[in-house]
C-alpha cells in the first residue's frame, strides 16, 4: 500500500486544497515561509489520526492532545486553523485527504476482511475542528460508498496496520532531536514484545516486583488508616503497557568519534544523521509500506555531511516513500522532475521542468546547463567534439536528448578538476555521469572525488581496452578515420612500428612523433587530440576500433538508462 495523492484544506498557511502526488521520491520546494513544512505537518497529523482513531482510542487520542497541546506533532485547532478565518460561523474545520493505492493482494484482503470491493484506490477524508472530535470517511462516489463510510474505523485501522510513517522535523532543539532518535528505537524494541519469551521475561519481572509493590501498598496503607479510618485497601500497581513501554525508552546512544559522548550532548548535524540512519534498515512486517517524511534535512548540516545525507535519503526510496521538504538545490529529484512539487504562496504544482526549479530556488546555471538534466562529464574538448558525433550515431536515444539538450557534454580540462566540477553540476540540479581514462590521473581523480563523497562506482565510466595496463578514449577509435588527417598536418605517418604495442594512444603517439622528428609537449598533444575529434565528426560510423569499444558500448548502455528516467 502506498500514497498517491495528498491535500490539505485550512490548515495554517494554507486555506485551499491543492492535491500533490505522491511518489517513490517527492520534494516539496520553495523559498522559505511558503507552505513546505505546513504541508508535511499535516501529512503528519492527518497519518497520526488516522493511527490512532484506526486503535479505536478516541477518548485517548482527546486526551494525548490535552496532554501535548501546541506540541508540533499534534493537531490544536487555535494554533493550526488559519488564524485569518477563526472567526467564521461555518467551515471551521482542517480538511485532510489522502488517496492509497492498493496491490491486488491487497484488494482482495479488503475484501475479506472489512466485507467491500475496491477498485485499488482508497481515498480517505479526515475532518476535524475546534471539539478535536476527527470525523473519518471514504470518499468513494456511487454505489457502495454509504457502506464503505459505517465501517470508517475498520477501515482506518486497516490503514494503519499497513503503513510505518516516521516524521522528522527540522530538528531545532535538544530536546526534540532526541525525541525523534528515542521515538523510532521505542518502535523497534517494541517488536520484542511479540516473542513469547520476551512476555515470559516480562512475567518474571512482575512476579519478582509483586511482592515488594504489596510491602509498599501495606505501608501507605497503615500510615493512612490511623486518619481515615474507613480505607479498606490501598494498592501499587504496574499497568502493563507501561511496564512494556518503561522497558524500550530506558537506553543511552553513546557515540565515540575519540571523545565517548552520550548522543544527546552530540550536536544537532549529528542528532539528525542519526535519526536518518536509524531508518536505512528499519524492521516492517510482511505486507507493510513505510513512508518517511523529513522536513529540511540540510539543518544544522555543513555542504559535505549535506552531500552524504542526500545520498542516504536517495537509498531510503529504495524501500519506503520518502517525502522531503527544502529550498536546497542538492535535495532536488533530478531523475523525476514531476516528482519536485513547488510550493508557492500556499499552493502547490508539480513541477514542469528542471529550469522553473532552477528560477525558483535561485539557482545560476549556464547557457548550455539551462535546460540540461544530465551531463556526461569528460575529461578534454576534444572529447567533447568527438562524443557529439558519436553517441547521436550510436543511439537514437541519446541523439534526441543531445538535440534537446536534456543530455549534455561537459569537459573538465583535466582529470584534476573533477571534484569541483561535480560540485557545480549538482548545485546547478543536473545528474551526472563521468567518463574518464584508464590511466593516473584517471584513477586518482576518481578516488578523490569518492573519497569527498562526489561520487560512486555506479556514476563512473574507464575507458578500458583489452589487454592494456593503462588506456584512453583514442585508444578505441579506428586509427583508419585519422591517420590521413595526421599525415596531412603534421607530417607524421602513424603507420609504423613505434604506433604499436599496448602503450596508451598518447604515449604510443609520441613515440611516434619523436621518432620521425617532430617535437612533442603538451599543446602538441591537444592539437592531434582535436584532429582526432574532427576525424570523428567526419565519419563517425566507423570511427570505433571493433575490438576495443567495450567501454563506449557501455557507457551508450547506462546513459539511455539515464534518459529513460525522464519523465
Amino acid at each position: 500500500m502506498n500514497i498517491v495523492n495528498f491535500s490539505v484544506t485550512n490548515y495554517r498557511s494554507i486555506t485551499q486544497a491543492y492535491k500533490i502526488p505522491i511518489s517513490e521520491i517527492t520534494v516539496l520546494i520553495g523559498k522559505n515561509n511558503e507552505g513546505k513544512s505546513n504541508m508535511l505537518k499535516a501529512l503528519n497529523v492527518s497519518m497520526e489520526i488516522l493511527r490512532i482513531h484506526g486503535s479505536n482510542r478516541r477518548s485517548a487520542y482527546l486526551s494525548s492532545l490535552a496532554r501535548r497541546r501546541r506540541s508540533r506533532m499534534s493537531y490544536d485547532w487555535e494554533r493550526d486553523f488559519p488564524i485569518s478565518i477563526q472567526n467564521r460561523k461555518t467551515n471551521t474545520q482542517s480538511i485532510f485527504r489522502l488517496e492509497f493505492e492498493l496491490t491486488e493482494d491487497e484488494v482482495d484482503e479488503f475484501k475479506k476482511e472489512i466485507k467491500s470491493n475496491l477498485n485499488g484506490t482508497l481515498p480517505i477524508e479526515i475532518r476535524i475542528g475546534k471539539d478535536l472530535e476527527p470525523k473519518i470517511k471514504v470518499i468513494k462516489t456511487g454505489r457502495g460508498s454509504k457502506t464503505l463510510n459505517s465501517k470508517s474505523s475498520r477501515i482506518a485501522e486497516y490503514i494503519a496496520r499497513r503503513i510505518v510513517f516516521n516524521y522528522i522535523p527540522a530538528v531545532r532543539t535538544d530536546k526534540e532531536a532526541m525525541d525523534v532518535v528515542d521515538d523510532m528505537l521505542s518502535k523497534e524494541l517494541s517488536i520484542l514484545e511479540r516473542e513469547e519469551e520476551y512476555k515470559e521475561a516480562l512475567q518474571v519481572i512482575k512476579n519478582l516486583q509483586a511482592p515488594i509493590l504489596a510491602k509498599l501498598s501495606n505501608n501507605i496503607k497503615e500510615s493512612l488508616i490511623e486518619f481515615i479510618p474507613n480505607i479498606k485497601e490501598v494498592n501499587i500497581e504496574i499497568q502493563e503497557r507501561r511496564r512494556r513501554f518503561a522497558l524500550r525508552q530506558q537506553f543511552d546512544v553513546m557515540i565515540d568519534d575519540g571523545n565517548k559522548t552520550n548522543l544527546e550532548y552530540k550536536g544537532d548535524g549529528v542528532k539528525s544523521l542519526s535519526a536518518l540512519g536509524l531508518l536505512k534498515d528499519i524492521t516492517l512486517d510482511k505486507g507493510t509500506a513505510s513512508i518517511v517524511a523529513i522536513e529540511e534535512p540540510e539543518s544544522h548540516l555543513h555542504p559535505g555531511a549535506i552531500h552524504i545525507l542526500k545520498d542516504t535519503i536517495y537509498d531510503l526510496a529504495d524501500s519506503n516513500q520518502v517525502i522531503v521538504s527544502t529550498h536546497n538545490p542538492l535535495f532536488v529529484n533530478r531523475n523525476n522532475v514531476k516528482g519536485n512539487i513547488i510550493i508557492d504562496s500556499g499552493k502547490a504544482r508539480a513541477s514542469k521542468n528542471i529550469k522553473e526549479i532552477r528560477e525558483l530556488i535561485g539557482v545560476k546555471a549556464s547557457d548550455n546547463l539551462l535546460n540540461a538534466s544530465y551531463v556526461l562529464v569528460v575529461e578534454g574538448e576534444e572529447d567533447v567534439v568527438a562524443l557529439k558525433s558519436l553517441l547521436p550515431y550510436l543511439s537514437d536515444k541519446l541523439s534526441k536528448a543531445l538535440k534537446n539538450h536534456y543530455l549534455v557534454i561537459d569537459k573538465l580540462g583535466g582529470a584534476s578538476n573533477l571534484g569541483y566540477k561535480l560540485s557545480l553540476l549538482k548545485n546547478a540540479l543536473c545528474t551526472n555521469h563521468v567518463l574518464l581514462d584508464n590511466d593516473s590521473a584517471g584513477k586518482e581523480a576518481f578516488e578523490k572525488a569518492e573519497k569527498e563523497g562526489m561520487l560512486k562506482q555506479k556514476d563512473a565510466t574507464f575507458i578500458i581496452c583489452n589487454g592494456m595496463t593503462d588506456s584512453e578514449f583514442e585508444d578505441c577509435l579506428n586509427k583508419v578515420v585519422y591517420e590521413e588527417n595526421i599525415l596531412n598536418d603534421y607530417g607524421v605517418d602513424i603507420n609504423v612500428t613505434q604506433f604499436r604495442g599496448n602503450s596508451k594512444w598518447s604515449d604510443r603517439m609520441r613515440n611516434v612523433f619523436l621518432s620521425q622528428g617532430k617535437n612533442w609537449n603538451e599543446n602538441i598533444e591537444a592539437n592531434v587530440k582535436h584532429t582526432v575529434a574532427e576525424s570523428i565528426k567526419e565519419n563517425p560510423q566507423n570511427a570505433l576500433c571493433t575490438h576495443k569499444r567495450g567501454s563506449i558500448d557501455a557507457l551508450v548502455k547506462t546513459l539511455e538508462r539515464m534518459i529513460e528516467k525522464i519523465k
